[in-house]
């Protein structure tokens, strides 16, 4: 009669497991580097199981160990993997250890896919195809890179006249020398904000993703996994028209949870407003393995170096970078959500069955077999290490992009 182990893991691990190899199987991912596949498998106790759910998560910090811990989650299906390289030792003193093992302790596993899900049609590297190939609202909106506020010489000139006017109706203050204003002692800073990607503003967007007329291919191809022809890593975007930079600004905004910025490169002497682009070169997270060498117009990915960006745009390449993880982020609530609960329902039925007909079980065993719940959420604690901080009701220094 089966009763704890510590050999076996939870029944509904196994199906989540089974689920995301359905969905991403690990012979797509980048061998070269990569760790993939079910990186902790926590042993099951019937008696103090978890609930029937999965929490989604790019990177699997201690804010996000605390979240699943709290909702007692079975598995964390973490995009990121946790574990690179060989532990020779598993302490407490490292912080991404102790999540590890504090997550075992509860008897949660962690499975992460990573580059399988970059790799995979309609994975992250089409999410983000779909979204520059998308259609806002008409006629779209038409973004202009405006000059911050009472930053023009003409603005600058017209407070200190105001200055010396006011000055001068004042006894004894007319001969004083006018002054620039002193703008350091106006800035107001905001809260480092980020892109929103809670399951609740998930399909809120007026973006119809991939609407607009084009091709793409595949960067880098991977072959020999059957079921998945088409896959590989990065796309080539190539519009039947040529799109005005400023439109696909906007897309890329709607689309991956309206930050309130982020960057853009463009060639010294170019303004936004005039750039047409006909091809996208597309790479979710760190860009430039996928992306060197690859004629496009303009260059969507999550991170590029100082030097990778500045050689693209010396050669005429425009570039938008998001921070590394918000180019994969809204995958999770927009794809993977719907698509593992969708899969992982079936599978957890099997296996269900399988486990009932195998083996004369305990109570415990039973209770956990019978319970058909299945649950997927986003973690809420998940985001990217950086955050945009807006300078808020105060005059601006600096120049407009051109």
């Amino acid at each position: 009669m089966s009763t704890y182990t510590t050999d076996k893991a939870s029944p509904f691990t196994r199906a989540v497991v089974s689920s995301m190899r359905k969905l991403y199987p690990e012979a797509l991912a980048d061998q070269s580097f990569d760790n993939t596949g079910l990186l902790l498998e926590a042993p099951f106790d019937p008696i103090r199981r978890q609930m029937n759910s999965v929490l989604l998560t790019i990177d699997l910090t201690k804010a996000v160990a605390d979240e699943a811990i709290e909702r007692k989650d079975c598995v964390v299906v973490a995009y990121h993997p946790i574990i690179f390289r060989g532990f020779k030792s598993l302490t407490l003193s490292d912080c991404q250890q102790q999540s590890i093992l504090r997550l075992a302790l509860e008897g949660i596993s962690v499975y992460s896919p990573h580059t399988a899900v970059d790799a995979a049609p309609g994975g992250l590297a089409d999410w983000l195809a779909d979204i520059v190939t998308g259609h806002l609202p008409s006629p779209e909106p038409a973004t202009h890179t405006a000059r911050p506020q009472n930053n023009s010489p003409e603005t600058i000139e017209e407070d200190v006249e105001s200055e010396t006017k006011t000055a001068a109706d004042q006894p004894g203050e007319a001969t004083k020398k006018p002054q620039r204003p002193r703008m350091w002692m106006q800035r107001t800073y905001s809260k480092p904000t980020y892109p929103s990607h809670r399951p609740v503003d998930a399909g809120k967007t007026d973006l119809n993703p991939s609407s607009v007329d084009h091709t793409r291919a595949v960067i880098n191809p991977v072959t020999g996994v059957e079921g998945f022809e088409g896959a590989g890593f990065g796309r080539l975007v190539t519009f039947d028209e040529s799109q005005p930079l400023t439109h696909l600004v906007e897309r890329i905004a709607h689309g991956v949870g309206s930050p309130k910025g982020f960057p853009l490169a463009i060639p010294q002497g170019k303004q936004v407003e005039d750039i047409q682009i006909r091809t996208v070169g597309v790479s979710a997270g760190s860009g430039h393995s996928v992306l060197k060498g690859v004629e496009a117009d303009l260059l969507f990915t999550g991170e590029l170096s100082h030097h990778e960006a500045l050689a693209a745009t010396e050669k005429g390449q425009c570039v938008i970078t998001l921070f590394h993880s918000n180019s994969e982020r809204g995958f999770l609530s927009s794809v993977l959500k719907e698509k593992l609960t969708e899969v992982l329902k079936e599978e957890w039925e099997r296996i269900r069955n399988e486990v009932a007909e195998a083996e004369e079980l305990t109570p415990e065993w039973e209770d956990a077999v019978k319970d058909e719940d299945v649950l997927v959420e986003c973690s809420e604690q998940d985001r990217d290490p950086f955050g945009v901080v807006i300078l808020q009701s105060s005059k601006q220094e600096g120049k407009p992009l051109s």
